[in-house]
């Protein structure tokens, strides 16, 4: 069974700490979890809402639908009253609110929410769209927030103003009693994330009048758990997996969504207890510039070093990026991918950066690029992408997009470990004295010195093996193709199955194409779509530098409709398979609204261009 539960409101009133704490409470029921957290760029006021999909079994991607919208104020009603399908929670007194009194809605939203309500019949308030819900067999809850509040301001006397912001404590806790969950498991809950007593009580009083409103109304299974779960969110895994991976230097400015993944560092950087503790140097810099630049500096005198930002910021730090591959710096920059062009959609989601990511910076010079694919495999390719800077001495772009820096999932405390992970610090030297940091072994890869260990030479002109600038025909194109050849050694040492997926029959001639977060939600449509018997299969590139064109070639070979299904304008991917196979996708299922793709659409998609060879879907839930 699988059951969607969704929470808005407006931001600044708690609306993520409360879809945590609905996300541990059902994570401690047993539950497995896929939760998306969408914002808007303001500070405060406009609307956010948290969107969690649970089940005993894997939950890989999220749906529009939702089986219980939990609101305390009218505009969550007016944002999401056509998704609800079975229970929503509302104000009570909000009934008679006009939609157009929902201030910090955009005024075109708020229109096009008028024009479907007065279409279809209906008024314009928020009673009405309650209505429009109930009329589709959604059971509506009228919550009396002021009253219930108002009694417990009396109890535990505590000004109103305070209690009030408890009232989505009273939404969580009554959507926990429709769904059967024990009291004792929300309260506890409670106890353990509000730490000031003050806030315990009120909130441990909200929940207790949330169960009196409601009886259970779901059937969920009992779920047994044999290894301990945490919920965490994937700016937390790729913080988590750097320091697995020997992180010792993290520069930033911040940006979002990047910028959780550093405080996350700051917060936790002194690794161990006692005289063997050991720590990260975290810098929040002036700018991006700044940040790449002093990374750089921190990565050539040893230290495992790394920077995070979002677009814009990569975009500021392309001319380090240029420096860092000319003098063959091992560099790790996580690009949290947004929407843009410019400041664009700065909190929402997408795939646009991708041939950015591959092109960035003046000049040719090798890079690798990967991009992970589900929210639990950033921890592994955050330390990955460590060894790999090392191992090559070159930057590596690990692209995150927002979807997947912003979802919280339920994994298996054992998964933040890799059995099989040493660090490798690549060809190191130990030689003093006057040092050939460039000298050419053959494969791309010299022996590397450390800053200090003797005479070395660093300059963003060309260069001799010795780092002194010359620019002499011959030198030119030797100390050139040593640089690059370091991709022709990567291809032939990263195993393909590392850099590109296959799922699904291989006989299907039905063939997505696809890369980053788009694969949970595609793997659960082939599982819809096979049943139906609509053979599909799933080719998904992980790293596209170096590319496995080889591996790539041969898995979409014989395929009678090739489908690139990306979260961009142009299938960058997709373009990129054909600039470097010279295999063409037939047809294309894109979205760039700034959210992520549901499943709903993705597989309505897939059967239009299946069935009837649509050729280019655009998707806008």
């Amino acid at each position: 069974m699988q059951v969607t539960w969704t929470i808005g409101g407006p931001q600044g009133m708690g609306v993520d700490t409360s879809a945590t704490l609905f996300g541990n409470i059902v994570c401690s029921a047993g539950f497995r979890i896929y939760g998306e957290r969408e914002y808007h760029s303001n500070i405060k006021g406009r609307h956010s809402f948290f969107k969690i999909v649970f089940s005993e079994g894997n939950v890989r991607s999220m749906v529009r639908a939702t089986d219980i919208l939990a609101t305390f104020e009218p505009q969550t009603i007016f944002e999401h009253f056509t998704e609800v399908r079975k229970f929503v929670i509302y104000d009570k007194a909000a009934e008679s609110t006009d939609i157009e009194k929902a201030n910090f809605m955009e005024p075109e939203l708020r229109k096009e929410a008028a024009t479907f309500l007065t279409a279809r019949g209906y008024g314009t308030t928020a009673g009405e769209a309650v209505r429009y819900m109930t009329d589709r067999g959604v059971k509506a809850v009228p919550v009396s927030y002021r009253q219930l509040l108002t009694e417990i301001s009396r109890n535990i006397k505590l000004p109103y103003t305070v209690i009030d912001r408890s009232r989505n404590t009273v939404a969580v806790s009554a959507s926990c009693a429709l769904l059967g969950i024990s009291k004792d498991s929300v309260l506890n809950m409670i106890r353990s994330t509000f730490r000031n007593e003050s806030f315990a009580q009120l909130n441990l009083h909200a929940a207790e009048a949330g169960y009196s409103i409601l009886k259970k109304e779901f059937d969920l299974p009992g779920v047994s758990v044999s290894s301990h779960r945490v919920l965490v969110d994937g700016n937390t895994l790729s913080a988590l997996g750097k320091m697995y991976g020997g992180l010792r230097f993290q520069s930033y400015y911040p940006i979002t969504p990047a910028s959780d993944e550093s405080t996350y560092i700051e917060a936790n950087q002194i690794l161990g207890e006692g005289p063997d503790a050991d720590g990260i140097i975290v810098i929040q810099t002036e700018d991006e510039i700044s940040a790449i630049n002093m990374a750089i500096g921190s990565a050539l005198t040893g230290a495992r070093s790394a920077t995070a930002t979002s677009g814009p910021g990569f975009s500021l730090m392309s001319e380090g990026l240029s420096w860092a591959g000319m003098n063959e710096v091992p560099l790790v920059v996580t690009n949290y991918v947004r929407g843009g062009p410019s400041t664009g959609l700065p909190t929402r989601s997408g795939q646009e950066d991708l041939q950015f990511a591959l092109h960035a910076g003046h000049g040719e010079f090798p890079r690798i690029v990967l991009a992970s694919c589900d929210v639990e495999e950033v921890f592994g390719d955050a330390a990955w992408a460590m060894n790999l800077a090392e191992k090559y001495q070159t930057p590596v772009v690990h692209l995150i997009e927002k979807a997947l820096a912003n979802a919280f999932v339920t994994i298996d405390e054992e998964r933040l470990s890799i059995p099989d992970y040493r660090i490798e610090r690549g060809r190191i030297s130990r030689e003093t004295g006057i040092l050939h940091r460039f000298a050419n072994e053959g494969d791309g890869i010299s022996p590397r010195v450390f800053l200090g260990q003797g005479s070395i030479f660093y300059t963003g002109d060309e260069h001799n093996d010795r780092g002194h600038m010359r620019e002499y025909s011959s030198n030119r194109i030797a100390m050139y193709e040593k640089r690059m050849k370091k991709l022709d050694t990567a291809d032939r040492e990263i195993p393909a199955e590392r850099r590109v997926q296959s799922y699904g029959s291989a006989d299907a001639g039905n063939i997505i194409l696809s890369w980053g977060s788009t694969r949970g939600v595609l793997l659960d449509a082939l599982d819809i779509l096979n049943k139906e018997k609509t053979e599909c299969r799933l080719v998904q590139i992980k790293m596209f530098s170096p590319f496995p064109a080889e591996q790539v070639s041969r898995l979409l070979e014989g395929g009678k409709m090739i489908i690139a299904v990306e979260n961009n304008y142009s299938a960058q991917g997709a373009a990129y398979v054909r600039e470097r196979t010279g295999i063409s996708t037939s047809n294309e299922i894109l979205k760039f609204n700034g959210m992520p793709m549901f499943l709903e659409e993705v597989v309505d998609a897939l059967r239009l261009v299946v069935e009837k060879n649509e050729r280019r879907v655009i998707l806008n839930g």
